[in-house]
């Protein structure tokens, strides 16, 4: 397998993570999204939607969507799980990432992608404004998360979990958005210091 990686994207970061609270390593192939390599012929083959990471199974089919990786590398080793162990954690942790996901990151993904100067010639029309709508709807997100951490460790309960992966991913990504996490949200804060001393938090 070859992993088709685009460095400190927010998606390719998910899944090196992912990887590394598995212990698996899995040959990476860089690709410079700098330079507009997801958008080469060869990437452009593989997944026709141009965007990272991409996996090249043994048998030479593409997967891409790095939850979609994620899952698959989760039925190659189980161990430990990060998508829930029985039905129930399993469904409250496929509940939370989708949150994540949609309340959270992809909030703060707007912001980057609309207001930083280095992404006008990626986000056609690039709109400022909107950029600038989604940065409170990011804050609003981490307010409602400091009110569930009150009460838990992790995202989806008391075990680490890829909805953890897939928050502090997001999280990091708030400085190049341009978003600040407000300094009273101490649960989220916490929660954050501890993911960050994870060995896998620098993958």
């Amino acid at each position: 397998m070859r992993l088709f990686d685009g460095g400190k994207a927010p998606n390719p970061r998910r899944v090196r993570m992912f990887l590394a609270e598995k212990g698996v390593k899995v040959e990476l192939v860089p690709v410079d999204m700098g330079a507009l390599g997801h958008k080469s012929a060869d990437i452009t083959a593989r997944n026709p939607f141009q965007r990272l990471p991409v996996l090249e199974l043994d048998d030479g089919s593409n997967l891409s969507e790095s939850i979609a990786i994620c899952r698959y590398f989760e039925e190659l080793y189980p161990d430990p799980p990060l998508f829930g162990r029985d039905a129930r954690e399993k469904a409250f942790v496929e509940m939370w990432n989708r949150r994540v996901e949609l309340g959270y990151l992809m909030s703060v993904a707007a912001a980057f992608r609309h207001i930083h100067p280095a992404m006008k010639d990626w986000e056609v029309p690039q709109l400022p404004e909107w950029g600038e709508i989604n940065k409170p709807k990011a804050i609003d997100f981490l307010r409602l998360m400091d009110r569930e951490l009150e009460s838990r460790p992790f995202v989806s309960g008391e075990n680490f979990t890829v909805a953890d992966i897939t928050m502090f991913i997001a999280f990091q990504f708030m400085k190049p958005a341009r978003i600040q996490c407000p300094p009273e949200l101490g649960n989220v804060l916490r929660w954050y210091d501890s993911v960050a001393q994870r060995p896998s938090a620098d993958a």
